[in-house]
């Protein structure tokens, strides 16, 4: 019995162990920019589902399209319409990939640790392999991570009426910016 004790001591240890080196966060933030001659166009999501792994370096995200908030009522509807991003038939943008030198980032010490992600993003249903280097800050507990990357329109079928074309870049450049708590 004693045994038996001490066995599923190590294995409750254990298992806690690994869900303590996992994180997540509901509120972290995917914000773009297209600029041109004629119009800047920003915009900003704060519902973005993250988690982190920081044992495997198993890195994701989703976003709600419709989550996205504009400075104009009408960017908001021509981007959620059906010429640019369909949010009704294509409600969700996602990321899943690795932070693929994980144990150079010291989860138990203060530090902003620089990081490479590669996975797949998906866009209205198009998955393209990404690659991007980032951030990883830890600090007091709480930990961050912070990568830029840019996105062709094109490649993801996110295309608009003719008349509002020049508006738009070919090329958006995508911030994502998570502060995750442990799982």
């Amino acid at each position: 019995m004693k045994k038996l004790i001490v066995l599923l001591s190590f294995v409750v240890a254990g298992t806690a162990s690994a869900f303590s080196q996992s994180y997540l966060t509901k509120n972290g933030k995917i914000s773009f920019h297209s600029s041109t001659p004629i119009e800047d166009i920003n915009a900003t999501n704060n519902e973005v589902v993250s988690t982190l792994n920081a044992t495997t370096g198993k890195f994701d995200f989703r976003v709600a399209i419709l989550g996205f908030k504009f400075k104009s009522v009408d960017m908001q509807k021509h981007f959620n319409g059906d010429t640019y991003m369909n949010s009704a038939k294509y409600p969700k943008a996602s990321f899943t990939g690795t932070i693929s030198n994980i144990s150079a980032v010291d989860f138990s010490k203060d530090g902003t640790y620089n990081v490479t992600v590669a996975g797949n993003l998906t866009i209205k249903d198009v998955t393209k392999p990404l690659t991007t280097s980032g951030t990883i800050t830890v600090k007091g507990g709480k930990v961050t991570a912070k990568a830029e990357f840019k996105v062709k329109r094109s490649e993801f079928n996110v295309s608009g009426e003719a008349i509002h074309e020049k508006k738009i870049a070919q090329t958006i450049t995508v911030k994502v910016d998570c502060t995750y708590d442990k799982k």
